[in-house]
């Protein structure tokens, strides 16, 4: 836990600072929360229920911006939810780690020079259990730093005695209904870990390597296959070609000689075979290669084990006791005396797997394991999707997913690990095998023992939408809260812990898919698109810019980039730019305060209200609808940018500006002012808080004295007395009428900018406004654009209609419009002299027919450049008086 999280809870403020101090806020509001119970679920509860799970962090972990970024987009669909009137329950907790659990304790033991070995099993296990107690779990308190509205009382870790129950449950039923089996079978396997592990525990990545064609067989019956892995010859039990290659047609079902051994293997026409790809040949490993392994199934070929779990060498021979790769140079070396070797390439660079916990490259391996037989539980999976009962979004992941959970092999679940759930099955002295459940007594005596391995950390996490509310006990949590509203993760591993969660839901549940929505993400990558990490020196440690900028400007860079399914880009001036946003908001509703917004009584009547009263508020209720929309559809994108430019552009810049002469003004008006900035300023810091929650508590509990923004009713439309309408008040009149004042606006300042008049130089000016929408705003219109009222010398050198209103300015004493003119001139010279270039390398064929398509590209943009530069000019020209 945080230096902050560990303040005492302190009442709301009752008078804002004038600087909005982060890390003065946080910790002691969030505590609050935590203290009150606001994150806390009632099973008992006649609230609709809303139920997210966190996807458990490893143990062994810290918050990263995958963590930050996933944990921010959960935080805010809860907290709306929490706001709408749902039971809310996000629930909280950790996964064991298997691997990356046991790794951390060995690292830590070979600090004292021992082995797990050394202390034994029961010893290494009580060891890691202490590590967890003292160091694990640091997770939780930099949750806490991040806002995370989770229910604490309900933390669970997927090694605790109640999900390790129903792992025990779920296994033994699998294993009754023939759907557990023990199979030889290929397995990715780690030497240095000593275990086999799962597809997403490989990471890949391109290899520099050899490629190596070497000749086996003797006169007219050679043939030619090539290999990255020349070590696993000493295993190969046939050649495979395919049986439509007229090539090899006379070799197939004939035995060639195994160079380097005293073995014959045959040659078999096999289909998985493309008779396009090199010499259309393939060497067959069977226990050593997933496809040549189901090659050897096909055609009952032996499968020879040349490797021990160390992968060091072990088939008989001058190679046995190297290791892999020193086995490799040397059987090349050997195959190259004996002539064998056609061809070699160096470097060749191809994908190679690795261990995503300790980098070793991964050695496919034939071992006996504990499978899942997952036919019919992915055809299920895939069901449900199918007939509507889960949707995925963004649907286009549904190919993706269909892809995989129709194609899924059986999956490996035993690991040769000590950290883990156990697999709960006895094997007696005469070839007995019992699997025994929770309720069950395990057999005992003489040459009984329990098996060795662990299951896959999948296994249980796959369990945790249901096993964290009490299965296979049938509680009140469970059939208040299963199935799950929503699971928010990432697409990386919806082939992965979304496809178990799925198979594993639907059959313990009796057929009840384990969430109603599946609301995938991308993944957060720095400024230029590239993955994050400590070996490319972009890797971010979150807590830094939450220490820099708060927790709500991370958040909401983090929200701003959360399109569906789409890679989230982020740079540190992003966060400081939502910084600054969060410093606006303060700022704002600081100002609003002190010129009395206030949200007490009800709005005033329609009749009361000024035109700009009446666009915010018609603007208000369709920014209501349009968040509500966006976040049924998971767009928090779309939905952070149309709050940003409503709070930034919409309230602060225009409503409270073109409000300032009437608060300046006082009397009634400015009271029904301020009634309305009061509302949307509450309406606002309600929207936002779900994404920014820390400074909207701060503002919303000044603003308005009530408890917490946390528990405050969620928005819906503002209704205006004596201007009912269905949906709220709208008015399109009043909306018409500020976007032509905008115009108005934006185009004189755009036009003393040209000038290169100062922002705080007033200028004499005529405004004509009888006509317009907005003939009652000129106070208004003179105090934004710094326009003095015409005096009698007054003369209009620059005239402007806009939006059918005219303001004409005198700009005599302000500027030079002579040397303004001669320095247009120039500029517009040098923007004509560059078109003029551009367009003759364009329009010339020879330079097109040579020069690359950068440099192509190039000269169009400057083209494009400079007829904009000219437009530009030309125009702020003919604006000038005469001289």
């Amino acid at each position: 836990m945080t230096e902050n999280a560990q303040q005492q809870p302190s009442a709301p403020p009752t008078e804002l600072p004038t600087q909005y101090a982060p890390a003065d806020v946080e910790g002691p509001l969030y505590e609050r929360w935590v203290e009150r119970g606001y994150f806390e679920a009632d099973a008992k509860s006649d609230k609709p229920p809303y139920t997210v799970v966190i996807p458990p962090p490893n143990v062994t972990g810290s918050l990263h911006l995958g963590h930050a970024f996933e944990h921010t987009l959960i935080d805010a669909l809860t907290r709306r939810k929490r706001m709408q009137g749902f039971e809310t329950l996000w629930q909280p907790g950790m996964d064991h780690a298997g691997i990356a659990t046991q790794n951390v304790v060995e690292r830590e033991l070979g600090k004292e020079g021992k082995s797990r070995h050394d202390l034994g099993r029961e010893a290494f296990v009580e060891r890691v259990w202490q590590w967890k107690g003292e160091s694990g779990g640091q997770i939780s308190g930099q949750m806490r730093r991040l806002g995370d509205g989770v229910a604490w009382s309900r933390e669970r870790f997927t090694m605790d005695e109640g999900l390790s129950q129903a792992v025990q449950t779920i296994f033994k039923r699998l294993y009754d209904d023939e759907l557990i089996y023990r199979a030889e079978r290929i397995i990715n396997w780690c030497p240095r870990c000593l275990t086999a592990i799962s597809d997403i525990e490989v990471e890949y990545q391109d290899d520099d390597g050899e490629l190596v064609s070497m000749k086996y067989g003797e006169g007219d019956d050679t043939i030619v296959v090539a290999t990255t892995r020349a070590e696993t010859m000493l295993g190969d039990t046939a050649v495979a070609v395919h049986p439509d290659d007229e090539r090899y047609q006379h070799l197939v079902g004939k035995e060639i000689r195994l160079p380097l051994t005293n073995r014959s293997i045959p040659v078999v026409a096999d289909t998985h075979v493309d008779p396009e790809f090199g010499t259309g040949a393939v060497k067959v490993t069977p226990a050593h290669d997933p496809n040549d392994f189901e090659i050897g199934q096909r055609h009952n070929l032996p499968s020879l084990t040349i490797m021990d779990e160390h992968a060091v060498i072990t088939a008989h021979g001058p190679f046995q006791g190297l290791d892999r790769l020193e086995a490799r140079s040397a059987i090349v070396a050997a195959l190259r005396a004996e002539g064998r070797i056609v061809a070699e390439k160096r470097p060749y660079v191809h994908s190679v797997g690795h261990c995503s916990r300790c980098k070793t490259t991964i050695e496919p391996r034939l071992s006996m394991q504990w499978w899942v037989k997952v036919g019919p539980l992915a055809k299920a999976a895939g069901d449900a999707v199918r007939d509507g009962r889960v949707k995925i979004h963004p649907q286009e992941m549904e190919k993706r997913y269909f892809d995989w959970v129709d194609n899924l092999h059986d999956w490996c679940i035993s690991r040769q690990l000590w950290w883990g759930h156990r697999i709960p099955v006895w094997y007696g002295p005469n070839g007995e095998v019992v699997c025994v459940g929770p309720d069950d007594e395990a057999p005992t005596g003489e040459g009984w023992h329990q098996d060795t391995d662990v299951l896959d950390t999948w296994f249980s996490s796959g369990l945790w939408p249901f096993s964290t509310l009490g299965w296979p006990e049938q509680t009140e949590s469970l059939a208040k809260f299963y199935p799950n509203s929503v699971l928010v993760t990432g697409y990386d591993i919806l082939f992965f812990w979304v496809a178990r969660m799925m198979m594993f839901g639907l059959y313990a549940m009796d057929g009840t898919p384990p969430f109603h929505t599946i609301a995938l993400h991308g993944m957060v990558r720095d400024q230029f698109g590239k993955k994050m990490s400590k070996s490319f020196g972009n890797a971010v440690n979150p807590l830094d810019w939450m220490d820099k900028y708060g927790s709500d400007a991370l958040r909401f860079t983090l929200a701003r980039g959360a399109n569906p399914g789409v890679d989230v880009p982020i740079g540190e001036d992003w966060v400081q730019g939502s910084r600054n946003f969060a410093n606006k908001i303060w700022n704002a509703t600081r100002f609003a305060l002190m010129n009395g917004a206030t949200v007490d009584g009800p709005l005033p009547d329609a009749g009361k209200l000024s035109g700009t009263d009446r666009w915010i508020l018609s603007r208000l209720n369709a920014v209501v609808a349009e968040v509500d929309a966006l976040y049924e559809d998971f767009q928090f994108a779309k939905l952070s940018d149309t709050l940003f430019h409503f709070a930034w552009d919409e309230v602060f810049d225009w409503y409270v500006e073109l409000s300032k002469t009437t608060f300046m003004a006082g009397g009634e008006p400015a009271k029904v002012s301020g009634r309305v900035l009061g509302e949307v300023l509450d309406v606002t810091l309600k929207l936002l808080h779900p994404i920014v929650p820390f400074v909207t508590e701060t503002l919303w509990t000044t603003l308005t004295g009530g408890e917490s923004v946390v528990v405050a009713q969620w928005p819906k439309a503002v209704s205006v007395p004596g201007a009912d309408a269905p949906g709220g008040f709208q008015d399109a009149v009043a909306e018409k009428e500020i976007e032509s004042l905008q115009s108005v606006i934006t185009e004189v300042r755009r036009f003393r900018a040209d000038q290169g008049l100062q922002p705080g130089q007033r200028v004499p000016a005529r405004l004509t406004l009888d006509g317009t929408p907005f003939a009652a705003h000129e106070a208004a219109v003179r105090q934004l654009l710094r326009l003095q009222p015409e005096g009698e010398d007054f003369s209009a050198t620059a005239t402007l209609p806009v939006a059918g209103a005219t303001v004409a300015l005198d700009l005599s004493g302000t500027i030079d419009v002579a040397a303004e003119r001669k320095r247009l001139a120039k500029d517009l010279a040098a923007a004509e002299k560059e078109k003029a270039q551009a367009g003759a390398k364009l329009g010339n064929e020879a330079f097109l027919a040579k020069a690359p398509d950068n440099v192509v590209d190039k000269i169009r943009t400057r083209l494009a450049k400079a007829d904009e530069d000219i437009a530009r000019i030309q125009s702020q020209l003919d604006r000038l008086p005469q001289a």
